[in-house]
């Protein structure tokens, strides 16, 4: 890693260079999207379960509900053992969303949940838990032995360099949630890695590293001073949103919540669009149809635990019905962009 890097990071987009991206992007209106096929990001994307009639059934779904964007994660697995495979269903998703008028947020990285994936059959959901099966990209240990960084370096310029220059690809959001499932400060030097090595492939779109807990520690100032565009997620109480995009508008530069709604607290679309519209905040919700990650159940439930009354997450039943109908009308009313 570069001394230049772990200063004033080279190559960072300028405050104007960031806002003439967020004019000509237009505001971002959009879902963290897995199929409902999928218990997790390995399942999505391996040969045998990359689910391309779900898929386009479901991005068809979102463009009724007039979203705009997806947020989507990969996995380093799946790109370690079948690079081409990877590329080319990939190549396939992104077309299809393209044919909906949907423009892609894709993620590299990701410490969330389990933190030893495994590629093949992945275990059938647990029933009554929340996103019981997912699976950390590259996980604990690719993270902690730099040993495996050159595959980690390979990855991130490979797919960076692929799509570079693609408008289909609208961001990119290097690493999910770094130091959450107890990895702390640990995953601060892969993040600084992951800027130096998608800046090396020279992509004609924004990169990112969302701030998701603590917003003014050292390590998520880190994040915002090395992102074009400041991302972040927000599962708060309305008023405490507002108060983080207060304070996440000093940095000058365009915002995206790329997670929030968690119902049952009070983070609706009601509550939290109308904010996001008034200070022009992007936004990808969490998630678009309610399936094997079983994300419309609380986080903290349990093995056996009965559906909820309120959702937490996901928009729509496994059929394209509504899960509230007020709320799809919300978004076909373009509310965020008034």
């Amino acid at each position: 890693m570069s001394r230049h890097m772990l200063g004033n990071p080279l190559g960072r987009w300028s405050e104007t260079k960031a806002r003439n991206w967020a004019r000509r992007v237009g505001l971002l209106r959009g879902c963290n999207y897995i199929p409902r096929t999928a218990v997790n990001t390995i399942e999505m994307w391996q040969a045998n379960t990359f689910d391309e009639r779900t898929i386009n059934e479901e991005l068809g779904w979102a463009a009724k509900a007039h979203l705009n964007s997806l947020r989507v994660f990969l996995h380093y697995l799946v790109w370690e053992t079948d690079r081409d495979g990877l590329l080319k269903r990939l190549d396939r998703f992104l077309g299809i969303a393209h044919r909906y008028h949907l423009s892609t947020m894709l993620v590299l990285f990701d410490d969330c949940w389990n933190q030893e994936p495994k590629l093949g059959n992945q275990e059938p959901p647990v029933p009554g838990v929340h996103n019981s099966r997912w699976a950390a990209s590259p996980g604990r240990s690719r993270v902690l032995d730099r040993s495996h960084w050159k595959g980690l370096e390979q990855f991130a310029k490979d797919i960076v360099g692929r799509f570079a220059r693609d408008e289909r690809v609208v961001v990119w959001d290097l690493y999910n949630e770094p130091g959450n499932s107890g990895m702390g400060e640990k995953s601060l030097p892969l993040v600084e890695a992951s800027f130096e090595w998608a800046r090396e492939a020279s992509p004609s779109q924004p990169l990112t590293v969302g701030l998701w807990a603590n917003f003014q520690d050292a390590m998520h100032q880190r994040f915002a001073e090395l992102s074009d565009i400041i991302s972040f997620h927000t599962y708060d109480l309305p008023e405490e949103v507002r108060t983080k995009v207060d304070l996440l508008q000093k940095y000058q530069r365009p915002l995206v919540c790329t997670e929030f709604l968690r119902r049952q607290v009070g983070n609706t679309f009601a509550a939290v669009l109308p904010l996001f519209a008034e200070r022009q905040v992007g936004w990808y919700f969490w998630g678009l149809v309610a399936g094997k990650t079983q994300t419309y159940l609380d986080w903290e439930s349990k093995p056996g635990s009965p559906p909820p009354e309120i959702w937490q997450h996901d928009l729509l039943h496994p059929d394209g019905s509504a899960y509230d109908p007020s709320e799809l009308e919300l978004l076909r009313k373009n509310i965020a962009t008034k």
